[in-house]
């Protein structure tokens, strides 16, 4: 109820702008009748209030801007031409249409009064009946009529030269004429009578004297409203912007002078600064409604191309977003319900055969949270074929075979946002070509958002988009590498990390070369700032020797890594500058801004700098993927487990008797009591080759670092050497044979292989018959 009421004040705010126009463009149109430019414009504005008040269902107003717009045609195309009555008659139109949305505004109906008589009127002028009537007949009698509502803020009254009626007929005055009305209805044809005025004399909703003291429509829908053009609006957002950075640079230098005064100045002038730029943020804003009020018809069009039945639901209208990012999202969000209906829902014989009824549902969903606007958009179709995509992405060259099948059923789902994939049979003229989907990401990426997509087989597929409210003003961490100061968005933070002394120095691992962070049990892919930025000498880019670390812990593609950076320094908000030509092609940069002291900080691209770093590709591969992301479908039957492989082998331990990942170079190996040994973090740790302890013929590599997991027990560690670590993988352990070995505890089917679970203390004691420790329930955690 209340989305239709807003239509209706702005068909009435609009309304009224059109009417105050059209009194002006017909008086100017009666002193240059040879005007088409102002006729056409008079034209339009009839036409466009006839069509919208139709379509919201105001029959009285419809029928009389008709008659007026046939008139109006008329005179447009040549066959009238402009008499002083026909300019009478168009100016009473225009007083009938104010006096009845005036009725509309205040009483919510078009009123009781009857229009007939104009009508016939209008009618009467289109036929050229009255072009015999001329200024020899008697003077036309003048009434005084109060002035409606809608026209409050002109004069309490006003002389009216009336239209004559047509003379044919003899037509009753409509409700609230003067008795001047009825006399002039009947006198006798060919008289020269005056006519009546043409709307009521009195409106309902406003008495005489309310229209005499100009509070007839005091506060209405067109006084609450103005329309602003675009242009100057943004001039007022960037002058805003300039103000934010005069305010940054007032707080970072009054922080250091100890004066009362200036301090409760600038606390003010912080004050009014945020609530001006909250204000002009918000004449920004525009409902995503304004995108979504085309895709009914886009829906319709499509499913009767495609044969299907659809439905379009829509809910949260109203959602606001800066409108920028409402032009940013407007083609993605197109091309997301073009592929819901021609891809999700099936035709209506195969959603029969389904169980499901033959129309199909496309539901699309917005609202706020988290400081974003969350869109979903779901549909009740035939959902992914994961093996299916599987199968294309093995095909298409885009993963080998061992990778897919490694793919969890989320990780498949994301490869319809790559490049140049999909899995439609036949190319037309509305999808299969493999472009879109991957535009989409791309585009929603390009301004901060994340798009993610869930389905199931059967039952249909949501796609959910997560986006930043704006893109002008926004919140953001500063901090500093190699003495430059750079802004990340905070949208991307997740969290901090500070690691000090001997757990900065030791905190970060290797895997497969690449640096990694065990932060609560999972492994975190570690970038630094100072290498991709290549702002350092050293090959690693790494700080030597530190006693401080700062991790940023950042989410990019619905995957987390880890920033290192020199320092963190505060939370601040920014204004977002475009970069300069010559930096636009460097995708780990989104944009500048200046900051309190009047310097220059760029602005990270949290995705162009873990693209840069590989930290994307290299998770998605090795299948590090974001556990956090998945912890909303773990259970105690869920656990995470390192892969290795020895020989033909697969083997795997519990993550969590994972002290460490190494690579170790093979001239780093010493012998100690007719065993091999490293010294390793402060002390020696026995090397235990796998192989030789299970029995299993191995594939090393003489010219390869050895790959070593490092097992703590006891306060002692032991290096255990393997061909490969594979991967890590969060799945439920259902053994499938118990072994014999005690070395081994059971056999299991992982990532469609068969896979050995090793009893980890039990190899130990075996390799070190010296480690008499306790054995402990090392079982209960694999079974």
């Amino acid at each position: 109820m209340s989305e239709m009421q807003d239509i209706v004040k702005d068909f009435l705010v609009e309304c009224y702008e059109n009417l105050d126009q059209l009194d002006r463009d017909l008086v100017s149109l009666e002193q240059d009748p040879s005007s088409q430019p102002t006729l056409s414009s008079i034209f339009r504005t009839i036409h466009t209030i006839k069509g919208t008040c139709g379509f919201l269902g105001f029959g009285k107003l419809e029928s009389v801007a008709h008659v007026g717009e046939n008139l109006l045609s008329k005179l447009r195309d040549g066959e009238l031409v402009l008499r002083p009555d026909i300019t009478t008659g168009l100016l009473s139109l225009v007083d009938a249409i104010r006096e009845i949305l005036g009725n509309i505004e205040t009483l919510g109906a078009e009123g009781e009064a009857d229009y007939t008589r104009l009508i016939e009127t209008l009618i009467a002028l289109q036929t050229d009946a009255l072009a015999g009537l001329s200024g020899d007949g008697p003077e036309p009698v003048r009434e005084t009529r109060a002035v409606p509502p809608a026209a409050a803020d002109d004069e309490a009254s006003e002389e009216v030269c009336p239209v004559p009626p047509s003379p044919a007929s003899a037509v009753r005055p409509f409700a609230g004429a003067p008795a001047g009305a009825a006399q002039a209805a009947s006198a006798p044809a060919g008289a020269a009578a005056p006519l009546a005025e043409t709307p009521p004399a009195a409106s309902p909703v406003a008495s005489d004297d309310a229209a005499g003291s100009g509070e007839g429509r005091q506060g209405g829908v067109s006084d609450s409203t103005i329309r602003v053009d675009v242009g100057l609006l943004d001039k007022l957002m960037n002058r805003v912007g300039e103000l934010v950075l005069a305010r940054n640079q007032i707080l970072q230098f009054t922080s250091a002078i100890n004066d009362a005064a200036l301090l409760s100045t600038t606390q003010r002038l912080n004050l009014i600064t945020t609530e001006l730029q909250e204000g002009v943020m918000k004449t920004r804003m525009q409902p995503i409604g304004n995108i979504w009020s085309k895709f009914p018809r886009v829906v319709r069009d499509l499913a009767l191309q495609c044969g299907k039945q659809v439905r379009i639901e829509m809910d949260g209208r109203e959602t606001e977003l800066d409108k920028t990012i409402v032009e940013a999202i407007k083609d993605p969000l197109t091309h997301l319900v073009r592929n819901a209906v021609d891809h999700g829902i099936e035709a209506p014989p195969g959603r029969l055969a389904a169980g499901k009824p033959a129309e199909g549902c496309l539901r699309l969903r917005a609202f706020h949270e988290g400081g974003q606007v969350n869109i979903e958009i779901s549909d009740d179709g035939g959902g992914l074929n994961l093996e299916r995509i599987r199968q294309k992405a093995v095909e298409r060259g885009l993963l080998t075979a061992d990778q897919a099948a490694r793919l969890s059923d989320r990780e498949a789902a994301q490869l319809i946002f790559a490049p140049g994939f999909s899995t439609a049979a036949k190319v037309t003229n509305v999808s299969g070509r493999g472009v879109g989907m991957d535009v989409v990401k791309t585009n929603v990426e390009k301004i901060g958002g994340t798009v993610d997509v869930q389905s199931r087989l059967g039952h249909g597929t949501t796609v959910k988009l997560k986006i930043p409210l704006t893109l002008a003003i926004i919140p953001a961490l500063i901090v500093t590498c190699d003495g430059d100061r750079y802004a990340i968005p905070q949208v991307s933070l997740l969290e901090l990390v500070r690691l000090e002394g001997e757990q900065a120095r030791q905190g970060i691992e290797r895997l497969h070369g690449a640096p990694v962070y065990r932060l609560r049990g999972q492994l975190l892919p570690i970038v630094y700032l100072r290498k991709e930025l290549e702002l350092s000498s050293n090959p690693a880019g790494e700080a030597a020797g530190g006693d401080v670390l700062n991790i940023v812990v950042l989410r990019a593609d619905e995957r987390q890594f880890g920033l290192v950076v020199d320092a963190i320094n505060d939370t601040e908000e920014i204004v977002v500058k475009p970069l300069s030509q010559q930096l636009k092609g460097i995708p780990v940069y989104a944009g500048a801004t200046i900051m309190g002291d009047g310097r220059v900080a760029l602005i990270l691209d949290v995705l162009g700098t873990a693209q840069r770093a590989h930290v994307v590709s290299e998770v998605r591969d090795r299948g590090l993927t974001d556990h956090a992301a998945r912890a909303a479908e773990h259970d105690d039957s869920r656990q995470t487990l390192l892969i290795l492989e020895l020989g033909e082998r697969r083997l795997a331990l519990p993550i969590a008797l994972v002290s460490r990942l190494e690579e170790i170079s093979r001239d780093q190996i010493e012998q100690s009591d007719q065993q091999e040994v490293v010294q390793y973090r402060g002390e020696i740790m026995p090397l235990v080759r796998l192989g030789q302890i299970l029995g299993i013929p191995t594939q090393e590599s003489p010219d390869q670092p050895l790959q070593v997991v490092v097992y703590t027990e006891g306060g002692r560690s032991f290096g255990l050497v393997v061909d490969r670590i594979a991967d890590i993988v969060e799945t439920t352990v259902q053994a499938t044979r118990k072994t014999q070995s005690g070395d081994l505890l059971a056999s299991a089917v992982i990532q469609q292989r068969v896979t050995d679970l090793l009893n980890l203390p039990s190899i130990i004691r075996r390799a070190d018959p010296t480690f008499a420790a306790p054995l402990d329930a090392t079982e209960a955690t694999v079974l």
